[in-house]
């Protein structure tokens, strides 16, 4: 089907629906919340960590799901109007410790890059094809074999990312992004230390940092997982087009039923690429509709693990390749310059 031909099919699902997103709030937000403040209490009356830890497992899970809520948002999908998406999208912004407007915009370019080779860089997670690799020096592919490292990849960067690096505009934002960047950095800032204040500044940084720990490694993986797989879809701009890297560069991630619904049916992510203003609460469904929808990569749950080990892209023979998978394929092949 052409893209014309998908967004006609998909624009049913494409619809904001009110009374979803009132129970979406009802049953993960205000939850979110209520559970968060009770950690926080609990902890200063001296719970002690093997009651709290469990309870943080369920603040982390809920603080993921509310993050699909604000990532549907930034798409203009969650309600019906902009500026409701608007103000709901920095509302879980600030929940989830992430600037809307900044996140938007980047998030976009990657749907609307995803798949090419040429437009890498913004919304993703860092992929060197080999050619790349094997011209660069050994400090650039020590750094990047850090960073490609599980260890680092799914525990460092996750926290750093969320805790850090969204505290501080890029220099190319604009000033509506840096006036955001500033909203959200002030309102974190007077949570922190009116919480601090009230329960304990250990009890809060250590459970907030915490329950940031476990919803970003999740996050990423998530992210990670959806669009690193052994045949994902990349092609140059001259030969990219945006329904095949959303069939095929995209995964369908099969997950248990409470991890779906953990995951805001994100899961579902061929779908989401096909056409962003699909809601969470409506992808499911979406997928049941066609058998086509249904034919695209699936990665199950137990599976899924060893895609962590991915390292690099190789545009010879179209694969992401594991480290060890690479060194084998180049000591029986040429030199990537001399193929």
């Amino acid at each position: 089907m052409s893209r014309k031909e998908w967004n006609s099919y998909l624009k049913v699902y494409a619809k904001a629906d009110h009374k979803k997103v009132m129970l979406q709030i009802f049953n993960t937000v205000i939850p979110y919340i209520l559970l968060l403040v009770s950690i926080f209490y609990l902890g200063s009356q001296g719970t002690s960590f093997a009651i709290l830890f469990p309870l943080s497992i369920v603040a982390a899970a809920l603080m993921v799901r509310t993050f699909i809520f604000f990532h549907d948002c930034t798409h203009q999908s969650y309600v019906s109007s902009s500026k409701g998406n608007q103000l709901l999208g920095n509302f879980f912004g600030i929940l989830v410790f992430t600037p809307y407007e900044p996140w938007k915009k980047e998030h976009n370019i990657h749907h609307g890059t995803v798949g090419n080779l040429d437009e890498r860089g913004v919304g993703d997670i860092w992929t060197m094809t080999s050619t790349e690799y094997e011209a660069a020096s050994k400090f650039d592919k020590m750094i990047y074999r850090i960073f490609r490292n599980p260890a680092f990849l799914f525990t460092i960067a996750p926290v750093f990312l969320f805790t850090v690096l969204q505290r501080f505009p890029k220099k190319t934002a604009t000033k509506k992004e840096r006036r955001n960047y500033a909203l959200v950095n002030s309102i974190l800032l007077i949570y922190a230390v009116s919480f601090s204040f009230l329960f304990g500044w250990q009890v809060f940084f250590t459970y907030q940092i915490l329950i940031i720990a476990m919803a970003s490694t999740t996050g990423v993986w998530m992210f990670y997982v959806q669009h690193q797989f052994e045949e994902v879809y990349w092609e140059g701009a001259a030969d990219w087009d945006l329904v095949d890297a959303a069939l095929e560069g995209s995964t369908f991630y099969k997950l248990p039923g409470i991890l779906e619904w953990i995951s805001g049916y994100i899961g579902y992510h061929h779908i989401h690429h096909l056409n962003a203003r699909i809601p969470n609460y409506n992808l499911k469904a979406c997928y049941n509709s066609s058998t086509k929808l249904q034919e695209t990569k699936t990665v199950y749950f137990l599976e899924s693990f060893k895609l962590a080990f991915l390292f690099i892209y190789n545009e010879k023979v179209k694969r992401m390749m594991t480290y060890k998978a690479y060194t084998a394929y180049k000591s029986v092949n040429k030199p990537i310059e001399q193929l």
